[in-house]
């Protein structure tokens, strides 16, 4: 081995929220661990550009990795948040249908949510809802307790800190450019920001670049194309509301307005916002300026009508990478092993968004049991991801 060359079993390209936390869970399994992250800094897109909630798990397809995932991930960070003192409230969520249309779509999701296991709901009248949220428009409500939230920086760090302290080394401002097979290894190219080369020999190589995932994969040697599925890019803008929130818990009305900024979240200050308002895009471009709002106040006016004009303030963007694009059914997220594209000891991550972070403790445990041959722990529907499983 030269200076720019190292051995170590296992290499994590991504440091967002599911990489550091397979880095951790690989580390504490007494693995050697090499992260690489392409950013100055842990977690800058995805991650970092959130509404940081700890879901409940109630609207994925039952048995597959998201409800299966988010029900164990939910109870695994309430109890992570707590060891390791992560700030994080559990506050509750109303799932509400604001005309008499949705309420079976209601009464339907909660059947569903009850499959997932998700604990303690319970259908409310709307008295009852208003009872608890005064200024809440509503025909009915399903009130989810153990739906929360999370400083996910915070969160973060505390997965950096478990994975450093038993031995992961992170790298930032590192990009894998390609990756070649040798001796029934993988020698991975890193390149640094500044243009220096290194060389990572590695028996395992986890793809967790989010966004980046489909071009890391296609930087691999042996890696067919057909089995590199297309990511589309939503981008979502958050807004902010001026003063005093108007809801202590988490709002969100029937689909038809979900992706229009009509979802109401709250910050780990209590602080209200709402979002987030999606439209497709073809790049990573955090740009807000034009954004517009008109759709947004009708949304949100459809469960809170007292909304004051000139009351949201555009806040942040965040980028979701999806195996599913416009007008398409909600795909799950994608694990590709062996089995599925050939290579071993390569794992693929693809289409992980929400709830990435609320699943990131079981997300990693799954990759851990992938490397040790075990089967997972879900159903994978085959027929979603069309030529790209077998």
């Amino acid at each position: 081995m030269t200076k720019n060359e190292f051995e170590t079993d296992c290499l994590v390209v991504g440091a967002g929220a599911i990489g550091l936390a397979i880095a951790r869970k690989l580390a504490m399994d007494g693995l050697d661990v090499i992260v690489v992250e392409r950013e100055r800094a842990i977690g800058m897109h995805t991650s970092s550009r959130s509404n940081e909630v700890i879901h409940g798990g109630l609207y994925h397809r039952p048995g597959g990795p998201q409800a299966v995932l988010c029900g164990n991930g939910r109870e695994a960070l309430y109890d992570y948040c707590s060891k390791h003192g992560v700030e994080h409230r559990q506050i509750g969520k109303l799932v509400v249908a604001t005309d008499i249309d949705s309420v079976e779509w209601l009464e339907q999701l909660l059947v569903r949510a009850r499959v997932n296991g998700v604990p303690s709901l319970e259908m409310l009248s709307a008295g009852l809802a208003t009872a608890l949220e005064p200024q809440l428009a509503c025909h009915a409500a399903l009130w989810s307790p153990r739906t929360g939230i999370v400083d996910t920086h915070g969160l973060m760090l505390a997965y950096q800190g478990d994975a450093e302290a038993h031995g992961a080394s992170i790298a930032l401002n590192s990009t894998m450019v390609s990756a070649t097979r040798s001796n029934g290894r993988f020698v991975a190219e890193v390149k640094s920001i500044e243009g220096e080369r290194t060389w990572v020999h590695c028996a395992f190589l986890i793809n967790a670049a989010g966004i980046w995932a489909p071009s890391v994969a296609m930087t691999i040697e042996g890696m067919a194309s057909g089995r590199v599925p297309h990511i589309h890019l939503a981008k979502g803008a958050f807004f902010s509301l001026r003063g005093k929130s108007p809801f202590s818990r988490l709002i969100v009305p029937e689909p038809k307005t979900w992706r229009q900024g009509g979802i109401f979240t709250l910050d780990m200050s209590m602080k209200g916002r709402f979002g987030p308002d999606e439209e497709w895009v073809e790049s990573v471009d955090y740009g807000l300026q034009g954004w517009p709002s008109e759709h947004v106040y009708a949304a949100v006016r459809r469960y809170f009508p007292a909304l004051p004009d000139n009351s949201l303030t555009i806040d942040y963007s965040g980028i979701r990478p999806r195996l599913n694009g416009p007008g398409g059914e909600s795909a799950d997220w994608l694990f590709q092993g062996e089995r599925e594209h050939g290579l071993p000891g390569l794992i693929n991550l693809f289409g992980f968004e929400s709830p990435g972070i609320t699943s990131s403790l079981p997300i990693a445990d799954a990759v851990a049991g992938m490397i040790e041959g075990r089967e997972l722990p879900f159903k994978v529907d085959s027929t979603q991801y069309g030529e790209y499983i077998p």
